[in-house]
């Protein structure tokens, strides 16, 4: 979708949308729409919209009122996306061509202006690629979006959430991708284009590489796949010299079949989502990169499919990971953390991180304890964990800090090895959380986001239709913006 700015609405513009406030109706408004959109009790609430028609110039226009709350809303800024998003989720597919978004005597703010139009962009994304019978109707015929009167700023404010946007939508179209399409080498190459000319290093391991660094956990995920492994790391270099990098970390099962201890038949195609950390991870570095973040930042994806062939490991077999601890494999089909281990331990052992945050669709328990809400976040450093739930509450990819400690440790010993990779049925996004900290060196700032509610919706949320969300690239973004470049 195209957006521009102006300062006077186009000669020909056939739709016109405002931003109302709660209790109020902007400047300009025909008395006959503002009593059509009372009697149709519009209140201006977030997300709230009406539409009617008036005439202008000799021609009718289409005039839309799209809700925005509150000014003085402790959550002004998700409140503006909302209304940004209504505007996409009503004329999407309405027949309109462009919406001309007037905010001719708004008082919004530059960054609150980009607010609504990152709502819109957000919310409009769709993935059509695979629809071959859509009827007109069913066809996207939004293609532009034109800004009047925006407020000084609101052209740089709007290419900084632009580029957060591009992140965002790299993501889901990652997690929405069937694994067909989608494994560990084609995730590497829509990664090398989506970066290309960005300034990013990209490095990539391929199997054998995996296996002389002695990556058993991870290699051995993948065994029972044709499809090979990969690791891929992209470099940021974007603040000082001498700093740390902090180091992003995701999961990135493009299928997960369970293995052996293979899944129900009923639901098991929503696995190729199981990358959702990884492509959160590949989302944060395209939007990173294209806004020039001035931050040093490292993202990691650890690249495999479970399959169940006549390869695959079997539950009880044990593997020796990269740091030398082993794992007796209880059951396969909690392999992402089997991914993460070496994946981590690697990462660590190559960058020196100031600070590690790992991302992953990791555990189903995750949805019975905070369902598609938001994701919990487990960390060995209450500073890092204040942060990243700072972060979600500002960028909207909301975090709930869950427990960790030595009694859930316990439960993940093993008889015959080091560790086993799971614990008992009762708190087992602890123990998976638990598992991941083995691989953490003393001394390193670690938290772990298990995002397996977020990652995938089977309901149009604020900013996006059913499906992919983009979960992640967010939380990320406005990590790096409030503490490595605050």
């Amino acid at each position: 979708m195209q957006f521009t700015f102006a300062d006077s609405l186009p000669a020909d513009a056939a739709l016109v949308a405002s931003i109302a406030n709660k209790g109020a109706m902007p400047d300009g408004i025909e008395p006959v729409l503002a009593e059509g959109a009372k009697r149709g009790r519009f209140k201006g609430s977030a997300g709230q919209l009406v539409e009617g028609f008036v005439e202008r110039g000799g021609k009718v226009v289409r005039v839309a009122l799209a809700g925005a709350g509150e000014p003085g809303a402790k959550d002004r800024r998700a409140n503006l996306e909302k209304a940004g998003a209504a505007l996409a989720a009503k004329f999407l597919t309405s027949g309109e061509s462009s919406i001309a978004l007037d905010l001719s005597g708004s008082d919004l703010s530059a960054e609150e202006a980009a607010a609504v139009l990152l709502g819109l962009r957000l919310r409009a994304w769709r993935w059509d690629e695979y629809r071959t019978t859509q009827k007109d109707a069913e066809k996207v015929s939004l293609k532009a979006v034109v800004t009047v009167g925006a407020p000084d700023g609101t052209d740089s404010a709007w290419e900084r959430e632009s580029a957060l946007a591009d992140g965002v939508e790299f993501t889901k179209e990652l997690v929405t991708l069937p694994a067909n399409i989608l494994y560990p080498e084609s995730f590497v190459e829509r990664c090398r284009k989506a970066l290309d000319g960005t300034g990013i290093e990209i490095t990539v391991l391929d199997d054998a590489e995996m296996e002389k660094l002695g990556m058993g956990a991870l290699l051995g995920v993948g065994q029972g796949s044709s499809r090979p492994s990969r690791i891929l790391a992209m470099r940021w270099n974007g603040g000082k010299t001498d700093d740390k990098p902090t180091l992003f970390v995701g999961k990135g099962v493009t299928f997960d079949s369970g293995g052996i201890s293979i899944k129900p038949g009923a639901g098991m195609e929503d696995m190729k989502w199981d990358m959702g950390g990884a492509g959160a991870v590949a989302g944060a570095m395209v939007a990173l990169a294209r806004r020039k973040a001035k931050a040093n930042v490292i993202g990691v994806c650890g690249l495999v499919e479970n399959m169940p062939d006549g390869n695959a490991q079997r539950p009880g077999d044990v593997v020796t990971t990269m740091s030398g601890q082993t794992v007796e494999v209880i059951n396969t089909d909690a392999e992402g953390r089997l991914v993460l281990a070496d994946a981590l331990h690697w990462a660590q052992e190559e960058y020196k991180p100031a600070a590690v945050i790992d991302l992953a669709t990791l555990t189903g328990a995750m949805l019975i304890s905070l369902g598609n809400e938001q994701a919990g976040v487990f960390s060995n450093d209450d500073t890092l964990a204040e942060r990243l739930l700072a972060a979600g509450t500002t960028s909207g990819d909301k975090v709930w800090r869950m427990p960790i400690g030595p009694a859930y440790d316990k439960l993940i010993d093993s008889p015959i090895a080091d560790m086993k990779n799971v614990g008992p049925r009762e708190a087992g996004s602890i123990t998976a959380a638990q598992f991941l900290k083995r691989f953490i060196k003393n001394g390193t700032p670690w938290a772990h986001l298990d995002i397996a509610g977020m990652a995938w919706s089977n309901k149009p949320g604020a900013t996006w239709g059913k499906g992919a969300t983009g979960y992640g690239v967010r939380l990320l973004d406005q990590y790096v913006r409030d503490v490595l470049e605050g």
